[in-house]
């Protein structure tokens, strides 16, 4: 794939820049030797993908010019997001560069052309997209990026006994936990991925954490006085800089509390020799109880029953646990956690109206996420009440993929904000004998 392409739509160009590289870009695109030969079924999709991106592109200008740049900036910002991640599709796709992105764009911008002059000649350009990228690709070349994080957790992860009943648990009765985990820490991915990659620990590491401690939902709490996505203590949490800040506590900062759980798995990794299972017990039962034992029984494994019998129950099932999922994690194609069709990349929005997360979540739907959006909207937005209404122009992090929906459904004379506002503001008649306050879905 063209560099500079990658570069300009990674770096958010301007939408005006953008569109203009867009419709310019054939007329400096280098020609390159090629082959006719069948595109496979991954490149179709992407091609369509890029497409639908462009529509939104093209209907955010619109918008703008028409009057409304809260709405249409808002599309703009979405095309340009979910184009940075197409665009790291791309560099990952066998037969992808930046003649399938200009074809795929053009057609788009076309097909809004071709919509209001003659809605009937839509399919056509359709038709012509695929037929474009089903004829001419580039000849296929070995990925530059092919995945390579992983292997040493792999190697660190011994399928025995206990971890083998922990897979047993995921896939069976624990399964919708793993389900929900898996989709509320995608939203959370690309904020907080790289942190483990910057330290040098396995992304499936995280994951697993976060599913074996709260199905990676950001405002959890234990009775024993852990919070976050990661279940901090609180002495635990000072140490490694997750205070309060203006009343906010930072252990539900998913980005605050994932670069303190680098530091202190790295730590506990150092302190206990590189000893995954030992460092994840300390993570569970606390560092004190693991380093006195280490010490009392030397030279056994987590495994060995000398040990494993010294710690509380809880710890003996949170290790395997956390291990089942990391590999569970490494195999999510293979255990069916990966949702064919579903973008995961996010986009900051200026709200056009006040609302509140929660009518949000009714406007916007169910959408591709069975319990809809409440949740991951919560996750992204860790310091905003659930049910606190949002000033107009205020921003709000949601998913790239409902920023389309939130333009058409969630503004103006809407009858399902019309609902939302109406199911939220209910009070019930005889307030004195039931009264029923809004819930904000902690956990």
């Amino acid at each position: 794939m063209n560099p500079t392409l990658q570069a300009i739509i990674k770096a958010r160009a301007t939408p005006w820049v953008l569109l203009a590289m867009t419709l310019t870009a054939t007329a400096f695109a280098l020609v390159s030797s090629r082959r006719r030969a069948f595109a496979s079924p991954q490149l179709l999709e992407l091609s369509v993908k890029i497409h639908d991106r462009g529509r939104d592109y093209v209907r955010g200008l619109e918008l703008i010019v028409s009057g409304d740049p809260v709405m249409g900036n808002n599309l703009l910002a979405s095309a340009t997001d979910r184009m940075t991640v197409l665009a790291e599709e791309c560099v990952r796709t066998d037969g992808c560069d930046i003649d399938v992105l200009i074809r795929a764009l053009r057609a788009a911008i076309d097909e809004r052309h071709l919509a209001a002059a003659s809605p009937s000649s839509v399919p056509a350009v359709r038709e012509q997209l695929v037929d474009q990228t089903l004829t001419t690709v580039p000849a296929p070349t070995a990925s530059a990026n092919s995945p390579r994080r992983g292997l040493q957790l792999e190697d660190a992860i011994t399928l025995n006994g206990p971890v083998k009943r922990a897979l047993n648990d995921w896939l069976t009765w624990n399964r919708p936990q793993l389900a929900d985990a898996y989709g509320n820490y995608l939203f959370l991915r690309e904020q907080i991925a790289p942190i483990y990659e910057k330290a040098n620990l396995p992304e499936a590491l995280l994951f697993a954490v976060m599913a074996q401690e709260t199905g990676a939902k950001v405002h959890s709490y234990s009775s024993a006085g852990a919070a976050g996505p990661l279940q901090f203590m609180p002495t635990t949490a000072r140490r490694y800089g997750l205070g309060s800040v203006d009343g906010f506590d930072m252990r539900l900062d998913p980005v605050a509390a994932t670069k303190a759980s680098a530091r202190y798995l790295t730590a506990l990794l150092r302190r206990f020799g590189n000893d995954l299972p030992k460092a994840l017990a300390a993570y569970n039962a606390g560092e004190s109880k693991l380093a006195t034992l280490h010490k009392q029984i030397s030279g056994v494994s987590f495994w060995d029953a000398k040990l494993s019998e010294a710690i509380p129950m809880e710890t003996r099932s949170y290790v395997p646990g956390v291990l089942a999922a990391a590999w569970i994690f490494l195999h999510a194609q293979d255990n069916g956690l990966v949702s064919s069709g579903l973008e995961v990349g996010t986009t900051t929005i200026a709200l056009r109206e006040s609302a509140s997360i929660g009518e949000l979540t009714i406007c916007l739907g169910p959408g591709q996420n069975r319990n809809g959006w409440f949740r991951t909207l919560r996750n992204l937005n860790p310091r905003l009440s659930g049910n606190q209404r949002i000033d107009a122009g205020e921003k709000l992090r949601i998913p790239s993929m409902l920023v389309r929906r939130y333009v058409e459904h969630c503004a103006g004379d809407s009858p399902l904000l019309a609902r939302a506002r109406q199911l939220h503001d209910a009070t019930d008649e005889k307030e004195e004998r039931f009264d029923y306050a809004l819930q904000e879905g902690g956990t």
